[in-house]
């Protein structure tokens, strides 16, 4: 298997599982990236191959090999995830709440004709 292709993999990868387990959409850490990233090449190039699934078949990628990346992506990030903030940040997108300094009421703006 290509080194490169590989390291192109986990990066798209990492890239998707962080954005899916991320509930806020807007701040997506570089370690929890850096954490994809390295599931992905790990799962991509050593688990895969034991298992048998091929990571590069006759046209380039196999989408077996791209999933399996795809689930050393979400497992690696998930157990940090669970270390670290002891939750697995699952969810939809969530807004960041107003600061109790910032109660102040806003006019809605007027339009003329």
């Amino acid at each position: 298997m290509s080194v490169i292709t590989l390291l192109i993999l986990s990066v798209l990868v990492g890239w998707l599982a962080t954005l899916i387990l991320h509930s806020d959409i807007g701040h997506v850490s570089l370690p929890d990236f850096a954490t994809a990233v390295i599931g992905a090449g790990i799962a991509g190039g050593l688990v895969a191959p034991v298992l048998g699934i091929p990571m590069l078949g006759e046209y380039g990628i196999t989408l077996w090999g791209a999933l399996a990346s795809w689930v050393g992506a979400m497992s690696l990030l998930a157990v940090a995830n669970l270390i670290w903030r002891g939750q697995l940040r699952w969810g939809p997108a969530t807004c960041r709440p107003l600061s109790a300094q910032s109660n102040r009421t806003v006019p809605a703006p007027s339009v003329q004709w």
